[in-house]
């Protein structure tokens, strides 16, 4: 598979966002209307901006220390993070561009990126890495040509403003009869996954973040697990990294290290791993920070600094000469 070169701005940012040995270990905080639910399931519009603010935060300067970078979003946890001093400078931090909601019904997902933000912002701001979430089907006809011209829109930005691109694709049923967690959209997942893969791949992201390929609650063997990685690592042109997407953290574990076994450069982990924390009552957390949150982002590192695959080995690095920022 051929290595694409990296420019300076690239390099930068995605050394910025991961270990020496090229190994991303990412605290994800950038969820939105989704830790509303967790903090109150009976009235998530009713919690306010700063309380959901100060739950980010505390998070940050509990765990930022052990990642290599953050994840966060523009409305509750960028520019505060920053203003507050809860973001260390030595912690890169990877800036979430999408709105939240999605346009179309729920079986032709069309993605929006949030109105008055964007890569050029999200860089003078001093992000690392620009992070895009949409929610894609290959084999959604229009609505596929539409999210890619959206994902094209956001890497020519990033390449604007030599920043690297994150791109998170999730799987969706396009069968209003089919919900995503029964055994039928479980037996398309794998499929539909490494498909996404090669897919978007070829539009030129620098790092994909994906999700695991097979859905473990349907399928329980572990040597399906590691055919379905392996067959994803093959269809993945660029470094990729597994994201959560809210399964139970000792699932998640097992995915990360069988990832990471495949060829995957890290995680990126998010309710697996504060799920609980943030749902619980103030008084409970410092204990469950230090019995269970902690323990288990460290674990993670660990695992994926073992296992895991320097993003470099996708990539190649650009030959610099005296005269390079004439034309930069």
């Amino acid at each position: 598979m051929k290595e694409r070169t990296l420019t300076p701005g690239k390099v930068r940012g995605l050394a910025a966002t991961s270990s020496p040995n090229g190994i991303f270990k990412v605290l994800a905080l950038d969820h939105r209307d989704s830790m509303r639910v967790i903090i109150d399931p009976a009235d998530p519009d009713g919690i306010p901006a700063a309380k959901l603010t100060a739950v980010k935060l505390d998070l940050l300067r509990e765990l930022s220390g052990e990642a290599t970078a953050v994840m966060l979003d523009p409305e509750y946890s960028a520019a505060q993070a920053i203003a507050a001093r809860a973001l260390p400078g030595t912690v890169g931090f990877l800036a979430a561009v999408e709105a939240q909601g999605y346009l179309g019904d729920p079986t032709a997902r069309q993605t929006s990126l949030l109105e008055g933000w964007g890569v050029e912002k999200a860089k003078r701001l001093g992000a690392s890495a620009i992070k895009l979430l949409v929610l894609y089907r290959p084999d959604a006809g229009a609505v596929t040509e539409g999210q890619d011209r959206l994902i094209e829109q956001v890497i020519g930005d990033c390449a604007q403003h030599d920043i690297p691109l994150f791109l998170e694709p999730l799987a969706y049923a396009i069968d209003p009869a089919m919900a995503t967690d029964s055994a039928d959209f479980a037996a398309q997942r794998r499929e539909i996954v490494v498909d996404t893969v090669r897919r978007l791949g070829a539009l030129g992201p620098d790092v994909l973040k994906v999700q695991f390929p097979v859905d473990t609650r349907h399928e329980t063997e572990r040597a399906a697990w590691r055919d379905a990685c392996q067959e994803l690592d093959d269809a993945s042109p660029v470094p990729w990294a597994l994201l959560s997407a809210g399964d139970p953290y000792e699932l998640f574990r097992e995915q990360v290290l069988i990832a990471c076994e495949a060829g995957a450069s890290g995680f990126l982990a998010g309710r697996a791993l504060w799920g609980e924390y943030v749902a619980a009552p103030a008084g409970d957390r410092p204990k469950l920070m230090t019995e269970l949150v902690r323990p288990r982002f460290l674990e993670l590192a660990s695992i994926a600094a073992e296992t895991g695959r320097d993003w470099a080995e996708r990539c190649r690095f650009p030959e610099i000469d005296e005269r390079w920022y004439s034309t930069y």
